[in-house]
């Protein structure tokens, strides 16, 4: 893959992100990264790799880029640790407001607009956790543009009660959402009455449980990651962007 990092304006100033891609110059399809709360990090870029060896230009904007740059966290020891480090992290994670994003998401797409190894305006969008939530916003956000959008043991949007009246109301675009089974906020309410809005939308639409896997079993540094679904979870997302964004 070709990775780098680069930078793209937004309305609240400039926002650092990594952008991959196949060999050569395209064009490619599209498509946005939105990473979990833990930031941009090797295990993110090697993650926007994979997804683009599938055939894809890969961007993974760093919604935390207003604080600037900061350390990087212990993923697996985070929680068990807790004191101070653990207050920067939920710091760092309520900052990250709808609105803020939202006008962030739409720089992205106008820069992805200019691309010219970017193959035309059909635009994905993926996700974990908080990430996963982010994508399923752009969507509902942007449905001119963003037209599927993937979301893996998503939060923020993917759980939040207000959700589905938003999708029965704005949905257009395809989406796939991939379940933790073990999952303190994603219960089988929650999917019931997501299911409910994308059939009243009359959206594709696809919500699959991961039987024995917990909240974050897709990303390798969780301590819960789960090898078997991580990879099951590749190959639905390469079977429904290459159907989505054909």
């Amino acid at each position: 893959m070709n990775g780098t990092k680069l930078d793209i304006t937004t309305p609240d100033g400039v926002m650092d992100a990594y952008v991959t891609h196949p060999q050569g110059n395209g064009p490619w399809p599209a498509i946005i990264f939105f990473f979990d709360a833990f930031g941009l990090r090797n295990t993110m870029f090697a993650m926007a790799d994979r997804l683009a060896s599938f055939g894809y230009f890969v961007v993974a904007p760093n919604v935390y880029y207003r604080h600037g740059a900061f350390a990087p966290f212990d993923v697996r020891n985070l929680f068990s640790a807790g004191g101070p480090e653990l207050e920067r992290f939920r710091g760092m994670v309520d900052s990250i407001q709808d609105a803020s994003v939202e006008r962030d998401t739409g720089a992205v797409l106008d820069w992805l607009s200019r691309e010219p190894m970017v193959r035309d305006k059909k635009i994905g969008a993926t996700g974990y956790c908080m990430g996963g939530g982010l994508a399923v916003s752009a969507a509902l956000s942007f449905p001119d543009r963003v037209v599927a959008a993937a979301s893996f043991h998503g939060g923020r949007s993917v759980v939040d009660p207000k959700t589905p009246d938003l999708i029965a109301q704005k949905a257009r675009a395809a989406f796939y959402l991939g379940v933790a089974e073990i999952d303190r906020r994603h219960t089988k309410e929650v999917s019931q009455n997501l299911e409910a809005a994308f059939t009243k939308a009359g959206v594709p639409h696809t919500i699959e449980i991961y039987p024995g896997a917990s909240h974050g079993f897709a990303v390798v540094d969780h301590s819960v990651y789960d090898a078997p679904s991580a990879e099951r979870h590749w190959e639905r997302m390469k079977e429904f962007f290459g159907k989505s964004l054909a």
